[in-house]
Formats: structure tokens, C-alpha cells, sequence
């Protein structure tokens, strides 16, 4: 995937548009700085979320980190691969490591998350 088509939110989650639907991973910084991920749980699908709800957590050797939702909008599809295996995050994060996909309310809240470039600068700081 190229990642210059994707949207970050200061989370560190991507962001794929797909028409009324958004995919959202971990970048793979985040998932560098978490190390090996060894189990995450996700929401359920028909789950409605508000922008900063948490939809799930990852838990790696060092730490558990809550996946807080940077859209509004009602999840429509679960990675299930990534509850069998985990580490599909640490392997491919913007392939088969996706986490959940969400049809968002209002198409214009995806303005506000950072660009590619924006978001290098932003783990560069």
C-alpha cells in the first residue's frame, strides 16, 4: 500500500479512505514502538463510536495501549486475523495488519488528521 495515499491521526492510526468506509491500522511507528504485539482486542461490528472512543486495545511485551477512534461513525468490519495473530501488525501494518473498518458520519472529519508528510514530521518531533 502506498502509504502517501493515507490519513494519521496524532494517535498513530492510519487512515484509508474507501468511499463511505475508512480503514484504520497502527502506523508502523507505533507499532515499532510497542514491539512484538502479542494480543489486542477489537470492537464488535455495528458498534457506534464517537471521534476518541476507544474501539480496542493492543498489548505488547511492554505495554497496553487503548485504539482510540479518530472518526465518528458505526463499525462495519473486524480484522479477525489479527485476534488469531497478532503479530500481522508487526509483520505488514498497512497490509494484513489493518484493525477495524468504520463508515464514517461525516466525510469532512477526515480534514483534520494529518497527511502523510504532516504525520513524519509529527514522530520526528
Amino acid at each position: 500500500m502506498d502509504e502517501t495515499a493515507l490519513r494519521f491521526s496524532e494517535d498513530h492510526l492510519w487512515i484509508l479512505e474507501m468511499g463511505q468506509t475508512v480503514r484504520i491500522g497502527l502506523s508502523d511507528y507505533a507499532q515499532e514502538q510497542l514491539g512484538e504485539i502479542i494480543s489486542g482486542t477489537l470492537g464488535e461490528v455495528g458498534k457506534f463510536l464517537e471521534n476518541g472512543d476507544t474501539f480496542g486495545e493492543m498489548e505488547s511485551q511492554k505495554t497496553v495501549v487503548e485504539l482510540a477512534c479518530p472518526v465518528t461513525g458505526t463499525i462495519r468490519a473486524v480484522n479477525e486475523g489479527i485476534l488469531e495473530d497478532p503479530s500481522l501488525i508487526n509483520i505488514d501494518p498497512y497490509g494484513k495488519g489493518w484493525l477495524v473498518d468504520i463508515e464514517i458520519d461525516d466525510p469532512e472529519e477526515l480534514e483534520r488528521l494529518m497527511s502523510f508528510e504532516d504525520y513524519e514530521a509529527f514522530v520526528e518531533e
